[in-house]
Order: structure tokens, then C-alpha cells, then sequence
């Protein structure tokens, strides 16, 4: 059973023990990143009373992960800004990490920004795996109207990644004054790789301004993003609005987590894939987020045929430790915001980048062959290159990974699967990478008393929204205008539409169908029908055709029986995709 005394002991502690001290004044990779020393006779000038914006997004998680959505899993700060706000229900992503981030950022689809699939360039304008300049980032939008801007954590939207590259489209570059964080996608959370403040490497140990006991990549996240709030409202930019974006790697493989986060949920998952599914819909069900008419897809994989039954369980107790850690410091980052009476005038969003994720990461066992094998310690100066074994520890022990590896510790990688991964995405089908409602579906919860009001505390809205709406949202409550050309460039129109209508109770007013490619799965979404096509290595387009209002899990392809409007969206899609420049796969 969980330990339900340890739980309560946890979410009562600290998200780390780590201390961030204040940057050195000789710091030149840090803009501005000096805590100002205020005179007594300074008088500060008026606050700006434009809302702070915080977006904050989690990584490879779906959407019955987190407590507020169906999930047993441990989110009291994220139940918390739910309770406080507003949730959608059908709020869609682009399926994988950085066409996600590329479209959140600029308010177009991934291929208008240059990452129509990932971070390399596969030789057209829409694939270059780089931020173009024909779009502009939340950084920039927001700077022009005076917001101070902040990331903490995954970047994950340029190919280039080398300590002696380019930079032109790193944060620091791309309209954000601080960051901390890494460049690059995946890695340790006990040693990332590429883990940069502001401009320059750096490692886990050479940090000059944090120094936690034990570091963990989402403590690290979470306790710098609260110190570039300490920073800005303690410090010289305490008129300017704040706009903080918080990028976890959480849930992201490899599955690492602190032994005792870990600890809390043991014995939890040995019932199996299927009844933690069904409770998860049946709480969704009651929470009003799902139609009692939408059944349970297939689960990708049936528990009794597994063969490591206590292995595949520590999967999920350490996949669950790790949202409820991230958890934790999404605590820590409203205590910031709430301790200088900002948090009720703070435009506070919560979203993940993609599904659940079915890829099978270390589940080939290396364990014997690394028997003994040791290398020597990367010392303090010393970065990890790898993001995958073979790799080592910073204190040179040899990464393993397989079923006689249990998940945890920083020497061990692995995934938690297909099965887990269907629990993840319950009740829909599909995984990470897919256009199906597992793929795409994310929660969505807004919390802005100030901006929503009282009444709205709580509420569930559940009209389709996308990545590409928050741009125009974040813009039209920050009082910003969108920019025609940037830099030098002519800027491409944003793409979506301001949700804050609809948040308040209105009516969601879009002219356009939202539309999906990823990897040659396709799909769109007109009203209550979607047409989905899914690739599976050189098959030909085959449109599914389905209804959201009656059959939200997409069991019952109507294709068939309504040829006329699979026809009317397809040609749809085949418009839009010419125009955003979508290649024809495999690429």
C-alpha cells in the first residue's frame, strides 16, 4: 500500500536542499542577474499592474497522469491551482518535445518555425530543426511591452547544442534575460547534459550560484525559477511584470527519482495496468472532464503476460515519484509568488508537451556486461557528453540499464513502457508521437483570480484549444501586440485565437479547424469530427474519420460511412499542409 504517513512527511518538506547564491557582479553570461542593492532613499517606481505570466510545462506525461485530471498520483499544488482556476478538457499539443515547445514559443505550427519534426535539418525551411526568424518567441512578444522574461529548465528548439557553436538561438538570443537550464532534450537527472546558465556550460558541481546537497535535475528547475522570482520582485525590476517559463523534464526518460520520493508509492502499481486505467476514467467520469459515453481504449499490454511483474511496478513508483517531485517545486515557485502578494495577479498556466511514452528506453539489459567496469570520475569541470549509455555517473560508475535494473538511482536507465504509457494516456489511444487523443491530449489548468474571477474558481470548459492559442492569450491579458516584423525580419501572423473568452465562460469563437503532422501521422480537428492517419513505416494515408462528441477514445471509425466528409476534411488538411510546408514521409 502507499505510504500514506510518508506522503504527508513529504509534502510537507522542502523540494530540495539546494541554495542558490546571489550571482557574482562579474558575471557577464548572466543579464542582469545581480540581485540590486536598494538604497534606503530609493523610491521605487510605480508596479506595473499588468499580470505576471507563468507557464509551466511538464514532459512525456498524459492526461490522467496528474490528481486534478483522474490520476492517484500525488499533484496537491497542481489539485490546488485547479481548484483555484480553470481546466479544459480538450486542450491539444503537437505530440512530441520540441515541435511542442517550437509552437508554444511562437504561437504557429512547429513547421512556421522551423521544427516540423526535430531538432535536425532535413534540407527544407520547415524541417532546418532551428528556430527561424520568421517567427518570434513568448521572450520577444512579451519583452517589446516591457515584460522581464525567465526560463528555467528545457529549451529543446535548436540544432545547435555544442559549447563552441552557435548561440543565436539560445534563449539569452531569443528574448529571455536569464536562464538556466539545458539545450538539448533528454539526460540524467542527477548529471544533464548541456546544462547551461545563461550562455555557458556548466556542471552539477562547478555552479557558482547553486550548490544543493544532492542535485536532482527538477529541484534544480524549480529552485532557480524561484529565485528568478526572489530576484525580480526583491530587486531593480520589481515594477516590470514578470514572464517565468518553467520547462521540467519530468516525466521524461530515464526514470529517476530520490529513493524515499520513490518510497511513497510502493506496492501501489502490483495490481496492474487495467484497474489503475479504470480508476483513472472512472475519476475523470465523476470529475466532469470525461464523457461517461468515451470507453477505455485497448491498453497496449496485458499485465499477466509481462515477465518482470516487480520490475515493470518500480517503472511507475518511480515515474510517479517523479511528477510528484516535480509537484513539489511547482509548490515552491506559487509559495514565491504568493509570499510577495503576487500569485492572485499571476496568469499561472500548467501544460505537458506530448502523451504518455511508449518508447522502450533500457529495456535491453547491459547489466552483466558491465560488471565491474568503472571510469574515471568526470571531476568537477568535467560535462557529460551522453544522454543515453553507454554513459557513466560523474563519479565514474557505469550506467545500466534492463530488467535486473531497478529504477532510481543515477547509475541505472530505463523507461516504464508501452503499458504504462496506456495508463498514462487513459482512456485514449495512442502514445507520444501519435495524432490520436493519447498523443495530443493535455491538461490545461489557468489559474488568474484577479484576471478570471472568483466565480470561475474551479470551473471545466471544453471547447479544442491548442499550443498555437497562447500566444494571442498571453499577449491580449499582457496587453501586448504582436508584431509584424522583428529584428529585421518579417514575422508570419500567429495562428490561433485568445482563449481568455471562453476561460471566463463565453463562447470560443475559431474560423479555422486545428490541424496535426508529426512524423507522418496526421490528424485534424473540425468541431466535434477529427480524421486521423497513422504512420506505420511507408503505408499510405488511410483516414480514420471520427466523432469527439460520442466517441472521444476513437474506437469507432466512421470513414466508411460518411466517404463525403473524409474527402471535404482531407483536402482540408492537404491545404494546410502545403501551406505550412509539410513534407511527404518517411523524411
Amino acid at each position: 500500500m502507499i505510504n500514506a504517513a510518508l506522503l504527508l512527511v513529504l509534502a510537507s518538506a522542502p523540494a530540495g536542499a539546494g541554495t542558490i547564491a546571489s550571482p557574482p557582479s562579474s558575471a557577464p553570461w548572466l543579464p542582469g542577474a545581480g540581485r540590486a542593492v536598494l538604497s534606503e532613499a530609493r523610491v521605487a517606481p510605480p508596479r506595473d499592474r499588468r499580470p505576471n505570466i507563468v507557464l509551466v510545462m511538464a514532459d512525456d506525461m498524459g492526461f490522467t497522469d496528474i490528481g486534478c485530471y483522474g490520476g492517484e498520483i500525488q499533484t496537491p499544488a497542481l489539485d490546488r491551482l485547479a481548484a483555484g482556476g480553470v481546466r479544459m478538457t480538450q486542450f491539444y499539443n503537437t505530440s512530441r518535445c520540441c515541435p511542442t515547445r517550437a509552437s508554444l514559443l511562437t504561437g504557429l505550427y512547429s513547421h512556421q518555425a522551423g521544427i516540423g519534426l526535430m531538432t535536425s535539418d532535413r534540407g527544407t525551411d520547415a524541417y532546418r530543426g532551428d528556430l527561424n526568424r520568421r517567427c518570434v518567441t513568448l521572450a520577444e512578444a512579451l519583452g517589446r511591452g516591457g515584460y522581464r522574461a525567465y526560463l528555467s529548465g528545457k529549451w529543446h528548439v535548436t540544432k545547435h547544442v555544442r559549447a563552441d557553436g552557435l548561440k543565436h538561438n539560445w534563449p539569452l538570443q531569443r528574448g529571455f534575460d536569464r536562464f538556466y537550464g539545458t539545450i538539448t532534450g533528454a539526460g540524467s537527472f542527477y548529471d544533464p547534459t548541456t546544462l547551461c546558465r545563461g550562455n555557458t556550460f556548466i556542471t552539477p558541481e562547478n555552479d557558482p550560484l547553486y550548490q544543493p546537497e544532492r542535485f536532482y535535475y527538477s529541484d534544480a528547475i524549480s529552485e532557480n525559477a524561484q529565485r528568478f522570482i526572489e530576484d525580480h520582485f526583491d530587486g531593480e525590476h520589481a515594477e516590470a511584470p514578470l514572464f517565468l517559463y518553467v520547462s521540467y523534464t519530468s516525466a521524461h526518460w530515464p526514470m529517476h527519482a530520490p529513493e524515499e520520493e520513490i518510497a511513497a508509492y510502493d506496492g501501489l502499481y502490483d495490481r496492474g495496468f487495467a484497474p489503475v486505467a479504470a480508476a483513472r476514467r472512472a475519476r475523470a467520469v465523476e470529475l466532469g472532464l470525461l464523457d461517461e459515453r468515451w470507453q477505455q481504449a485497448p491498453l497496449a499490454r496485458e499485465w499477466q503476460s509481462m515477465k518482470h511483474l516487480e520490475w515493470e511496478a518500480r517503472n511507475m513508483e518511480c515515474y510517479a515519484a517523479m511528477v510528484t517531485r516535480m509537484d513539489r517545486g511547482i509548490a515552491g515557485i506559487v509559495e514565491s509568488l504568493e509570499g510577495r502578494g503576487e500569485l492572485d495577479n499571476t496568469l499561472f498556466v500548467y501544460l505537458q508537451d506530448n502523451g504518455g511514452c511508449a518508447e522502450n528506453m533500457g529495456f535491453r539489459s547491459n547489466a552483466k556486461d558491465l560488471d565491474g567496469v568503472t571510469y574515471e570520475p568526470l571531476g568537477p569541470d568535467g560535462l557529460q557528453m551522453k544522454i543515453w549509455p553507454p554513459m557513466q555517473t560523474r563519479d565514474g560508475r557505469a550506467v545500466r540499464t534492463g530488467p535486473a535494473v531497478m529504477a532510481g538511482p543515477e547509475d541505472s536507465y530505463v523507461s516504464y513502457g508501452p503499458g504504462w504509457a496506456s495508463v498514462s494516456n487513459a482512456p485514449f489511444r495512442g502514445f507520444k508521437h501519435d495524432g490520436l487523443e493519447g498523443g495530443i491530449s493535455t491538461p490545461f489548468i489557468v489559474h488568474w483570480p484577479a484576471g478570471l474571477g472568483p466565480e470561475r474558481a474551479g470551473k471545466i470548459v471544453h471547447a479544442p484549444g491548442h499550443l498555437i492559442d497562447v500566444m494571442p492569450t498571453f499577449l491580449r491579458a499582457g496587453g501586448g501586440a504582436y508584431p509584424a516584423a522583428f529584428s529585421g525580419s518579417e514575422v508570419q501572423p500567429m495562428e490561433g485565437v485568445d482563449l481568455m473568452p471562453h476561460l471566463r465562460g463565453g463562447e470560443l469563437e475559431r474560423e479555422r479547424p486545428l490541424f496535426f503532422e508529426h512524423h507522418g501521422n496526421l490528424a485534424m480537428r473540425d468541431g466535434r469530427f477529427k480524421i486521423v492517419s497513422t504512420y506505420r513505416k511507408a503505408q499510405p494515408v488511410r483516414w480514420a474519420l471520427y466523432d469527439m462528441w460520442s466517441d472521444r477514445t476513437e474506437l469507432h471509425d466512421l470513414s466508411a460511412e460518411q466517404p463525403g466528409r473524409v474527402a471535404q476534411m482531407a483536402s482540408e488538411w492537404q491545404a494546410w499542409a502545403a501551406r505550412v510546408g509539410v513534407r511527404r514521409w518517411p523524411y
